[in-house]
């Protein structure tokens, strides 16, 4: 089972007071390359979010969001700065005695003047927030698998019909090649004797020279190196684990035998043939770049 390297995953949970996002994007990549972007009170985070997320994922430029939101304002304690209230209190009722006014004040009031409370930030367990936002990650690295997922099992599809075509036009090279040597025996024929006007022709030369060609453009070698290519790939498109760099390694090994059989290849037929199998190639080799 391949798993796309291009996926989404979010969850959005309220744990322990807290209200925790977590978005996860991939796209393809050759190697694991991490980014986040995390609240600076809470950057602690960003290396255990990394390490956790390799545990999942092992190809792909991977960009990760995370929100905490203390919702029941654990992240402060508010206190009245008693020492500035009582200054203020001394001082206004000094000044009413020396104006002679009416002393109004009261502690709605007196809670408007500056700096009478002070804001005093809690220490987070960082563990215990750990914790929580791991618990949210969790959910969002599920989401974002079974993205992956889904967006393999088509490739899958894909790739799978693309190797039974590539099969058939393997298939059709085989059949060519005897035929080429037969077609180019009795060209080699009729040449000779036509320069010979008819005299006696040495069918042991013809027959020597035929398999001289025979064997400068057999490509057995390589059809039989084809189709066990194309049954390895087909056991790593099932195999659990990543598996992107080896299809990518075993694709290069495809165009290599297609390569030498045009190279070999006398006979218009089996040119036609390989350039289809090219493109075949080709377009496997575009999809496996997005495979984890």
């Amino acid at each position: 089972m391949i798993k796309s390297m291009t996926g989404y995953g979010r969850s959005q949970q309220i744990i322990d007071g807290r209200d925790i996002t977590v978005e996860i994007r991939s796209v393809n990549h050759r190697y694991f390359e991490y980014s986040a972007r995390i609240p600076r009170a809470y950057g602690y985070l960003e290396e255990k979010m990394k390490t956790f997320l390799q545990g999942s994922i092992s190809r792909g430029k991977v960009d990760v969001g995370v929100t905490v939101f203390n919702i029941e304002s654990k992240d402060a304690l508010i206190e009245v700065n008693r020492s500035m209230a009582q200054g203020y209190v001394s001082a206004l009722r000094a000044a009413n005695e020396e104006l002679g006014l009416e002393d109004d004040i009261t502690l709605s009031k007196l809670m408007r003047l500056p700096d009478i409370f002070n804001v005093v930030k809690t220490e987070d367990d960082e563990e215990a927030v750990w914790n929580d936002v791991k618990t949210v990650a969790e959910a969002a690295v599920e989401n974002f698998v079974l993205m992956r997922i889904a967006e393999g099992n088509k490739m899958t599809e894909d790739i799978s019909s693309r190797l039974d075509y590539i099969e058939k036009l393997v298939e059709n090279v085989e059949k060519r090649s005897p035929e080429t040597t037969r077609l180019y025996r009795e060209k080699l024929y009729n040449k000779i004797k036509d320069i010979l006007e008819d005299k006696n022709v040495d069918e042991q030369r013809i027959i020597t020279e035929a398999a001289i060609f025979s064997e400068k453009t057999a490509v057995d070698e390589e059809t039989v190196r084809l189709r066990s290519h194309i049954h390895q790939f087909r056991e790593l498109l099932k195999a659990e684990e990543p598996v992107g760099r080896k299809l990518d390694f075993l694709i290069q090994e495809f165009n290599r035998e297609s390569n030498t059989i045009g190279s070999k290849a006398q006979d218009v037929e089996v040119t036609k043939t390989v350039v289809e199998l090219k493109s075949e190639i080709e377009k496997i080799r575009e999809q496996i770049q997005n495979i984890e």
